[in-house]
């Protein structure tokens, strides 16, 4: 079945080191909800952007790669049957409300390195 990539972008990442379950409620509970439709594959919730360091041919520097008002806050895999399921699927997310959105792919290969 086809897989499918949703990019969180919001202002910053919920995800800050001291965050309470309360903090959290509403994107954990999406995440909830995705897990027992059976869809989500993987999710990863990134921290907040001035934890992010970014690289490049000139050296390592602090924040996110692009200083922009928005940053992918996390991404999560899909899996539906296709384009219409998937985004009936992510548009769900709770990042769609207000400033924040989110963006979907199709996810070309790759998976789960196992070492």
């Amino acid at each position: 079945m086809p897989q499918f990539a949703v990019l969180i972008y919001a202002g910053d990442s919920a995800h800050e080191p001291d965050a309470t379950k309360e903090d959290l409620a509403v994107p954990d509970g999406h995440a909830d909800a995705m897990r027992e439709s059976g869809a989500m594959r993987a999710a990863y919730a990134f921290t907040p952007r001035d934890m992010a360091r970014s690289v490049r041919s000139d050296g390592v520097s602090e924040g996110p790669f692009i200083d922009a008002p928005q940053v992918v806050a996390g991404i999560y895999i899909l899996e539906a049957r296709d384009w219409d399921e998937a985004l009936a699927l992510a548009s769900t997310d709770p990042a769609i409300r207000g400033k924040s959105g989110i963006e979907i792919r199709p996810v070309h290969s790759g998976g789960v390195v196992e070492n």
